[in-house]
């Protein structure tokens, strides 16, 4: 105990607490389970893009959207554009996979998800981390965190382009199932999408009089509601972008082949 004298302040030790975690429920159960899922999708992205059956037409998988190489279905392609030429012959799906797939590396939500699961920093509340240090986000590599706002504009077009990969599909084959699964998917990206945080701020969040702009306080409420609800869109988007790029590649294979696909 620390001796001190009437005009001396008292000094108080923390608690020093040798095991990890007091906390008798399943705390690791969640970190566990986003490990699996975040996982499973980052190996179902590298197997997509090294996959070449992406094009069904009208369909084309997510993960390829859009294609821009003259390698590319004619069906596939952006407007018919493709800006890269033959001399490209890696797979076309690297050439935009770095856009929406780095909005979801910086979004607030994954960093957070990410951190406790695969970095345990930390693994849950209440529980102690095995790192000595913790330096934030205020060095390289994590630095590069504050570019997602950045590739939120990136995230805008993807969502767009997928929109209308959707629209095209139910216009061309109203009663395929791949049309409306192909629209289910490009509703939750573009949700997800719009509940950003930097979405949130862009929109009004810099505004110190909403009266004075009520078009962009209206516009601000409705991302607002949005953005509560980000964690299960994040969760939901991703699923359904997974689900619907491995819709579409199993259709091009064969694999699922009846009347209305």
């Amino acid at each position: 105990m620390t001796q001190t004298t009437p005009d001396a302040p008292v000094r108080r030790q923390r608690a020093q607490i040798k095991v990890r975690t007091l906390r008798t429920d399943r705390w690791w159960l969640a970190p566990l389970l986003t490990f699996l899922a975040l996982s499973a999708f980052l190996v179902y992205g590298v197997w997509a893009i090294i996959d070449g059956s992406y094009y069904f037409d009208p369909y084309i998988a997510p993960f390829s959207s859009p294609c821009l190489t003259t390698s590319c279905a004619e069906g596939a392609r952006l407007f018919g554009w493709a800006p890269i030429g033959d001399w490209y012959t890696l797979p076309p799906g690297l050439l935009i996979l770095g856009l929406p797939g780095g909005f979801r590396l910086t979004c607030y939500y994954y960093r957070k998800s990410y951190y406790r699961s695969f970095w345990l920093s930390p693994p849950a509340c209440a529980v102690q981390e095995p790192h000595g240090k913790y330096s934030g986000e205020t060095r390289f590599p994590l630095i590069m965190q504050n570019i997602h706002r950045y590739f939120f504009y990136a995230a805008i077009v993807i969502g767009a382009i997928l929109s209308y990969d959707a629209i095209l599909a139910v216009i061309h084959k109203p009663l395929g199932l791949g049309s409306w699964v192909l629209i289910a998917n490009a509703v939750l990206i573009v949700a997800y999408t719009l509940s950003c945080h930097s979405c949130r701020h862009i929109t009004a969040g810099r505004l110190n009089h909403f009266s004075r702009h009520p078009l962009r306080y209206r516009a601000w409420t409705f991302v607002s509601k949005l953005n509560a609800k980000h964690q299960p869109l994040a969760w939901a988007s991703m699923f359904s972008v997974m689900g619907a790029d491995l819709y579409v590649r199993l259709v091009a294979k064969g694999i699922i082949a009846f009347p209305y696909a």
